[in-house]
């Protein structure tokens, strides 16, 4: 008879990263100092809306040049940590340097709302990116971002077909892709997951667009959830017309997994823009 599995414990990320709780800090000052080399130059066009509340705003930040497409970023915090876009405006920088207009969207968070819910908000931000920006649609997003980004280029995604035909690549990193576990953990109290919902907003119980262009992204040094939730997607996906990857990157953390959308050259970089 094994131990029973403490699920709190094993969705924890921060407990087991190194002066993990430093990381928010770290990553707002990056952001700010981004933003505002952006906005210094004329790049950046901050808080369009697509929907009624205040969170339903997104930021885009233009290339130089030659536009070469949309690179969308959705960020995570288990759809309830409060985070919003200015956080994670650094994340722009890899896709950026390549030429790419880059969209971080806010979103509003539980339990104001449901996951399902957010999944729609997701996609309507896409959408009105989609619509500020031409070119092919390059999606990522971490964690629960990770989970939201693989929910849309699903059969059942709430994206309209003409913006589905436009997604190159999505790259979700430390994806959340079976959210059934999670409604034994102490954290549903706010996010109210039932059965139901937990298999519609599931990606790997539901079946992918065809003919997609997947790669799932983990820190090898992730939590044992994480790793298993990150190949569990592309397994079972890998039995679809589509194409399917999934990368453990050695020494990554949970923290540090996304750092190397921060870098032109970096392979997450690349694999996302398909250089």
């Amino acid at each position: 008879m094994t131990d029973a599995i403490d699920w709190d414990d094993a969705y924890s990320n921060f407990a087991y990263i190194p002066d993990g709780a430093s990381y928010p800090d770290k990553w707002r000052t990056e952001a700010a100092d981004f933003r505002a080399e952006m906005d210094s130059k004329g790049l950046l066009r901050a808080d369009i809306s697509y929907g009624p509340d205040p969170r339903n705003r997104l930021d885009l930040f233009m290339p130089w040049g030659d536009l070469k497409g949309l690179m969308i970023f959705i960020h995570g915090g288990y759809w309830k940590e409060d985070f919003d876009k200015s956080v994670w405006s650094h994340l722009a920088k890899g896709a950026h340097a390549h030429g790419f207009a880059v969209a971080v969207p806010s979103y509003l968070l539980c339990p104001q709302v449901r996951i399902s819910d957010i999944t729609v908000q997701v996609g309507l931000a896409i959408a009105r990116a989609a619509g500020e920006v031409a070119g092919p649609i390059h999606l990522t997003g971490h964690s629960a971002g990770g989970h939201l980004v693989a929910r849309m280029v699903t059969a059942t995604s709430p994206l309209p077909q003409a913006i589905r035909h436009r997604i190159r690549k999505t790259v979700p990193i430390s994806p959340l892709t079976d959210l059934r576990p999670l409604m034994k953990t102490r954290m549903n109290e706010t996010l109210h997951l039932d059965a139901i919902e937990a298999r519609l907003e599931s990606p790997a119980l539901l079946e992918p667009q065809e003919g997609i262009d997947l790669t799932t992204w983990v820190g090898a040094a992730e939590r044992p959830e994480f790793v298993r939730q990150n190949a569990l997607l592309a397994n079972i996906w890998s039995g679809f017309d589509c194409r399917i990857a999934s990368v453990e990157e050695a020494e990554k953390h949970h923290a540090n997994i996304i750092e190397g959308l921060t870098t032109a050259d970096h392979p997450l970089t690349r694999t996302l823009l398909c250089l």
